[in-house]
């Protein structure tokens, strides 16, 4: 099973205590920067809807982060990729050999 979970899943210390226990956990990360540029016209985010979307999005990067890399069994760099390039890395992060 894949799930893609919100990104505030992650501050419950249970949510990351089920997470970590249940499956193998890949963290797509993506700079500050990327994100900014992927959401910029993006209106179904409330969180984003201010003056300063970037802001927002560094405040939530500094909690965010480093408790998606707690967890992490992998991480994959997302930033300047397609989602084919995306989807290849995962398939090499899940395969046997890796």
């Amino acid at each position: 099973i894949v799930l893609a979970t919100g990104g505030g899943v992650i501050i419950r210390p249970e949510n990351r205590d089920a997470l970590g226990k249940r499956g193998f956990v890949i963290y797509l990360h993506a700079t500050v920067e990327e994100q900014t540029r992927r959401t910029r016209n993006d209106r179904k985010r409330p969180l984003l809807q201010t003056g300063n979307p970037a802001t927002v999005l560094r405040e939530l990067f500094a909690v965010r982060d480093p408790l998606y890399r707690e967890i992490a069994d992998y991480v994959i760099d997302t930033d300047g990729c397609s989602p084919r390039t995306v989807a290849q890395r995962l398939m090499e992060a899940l395969s046997p050999e890796h």
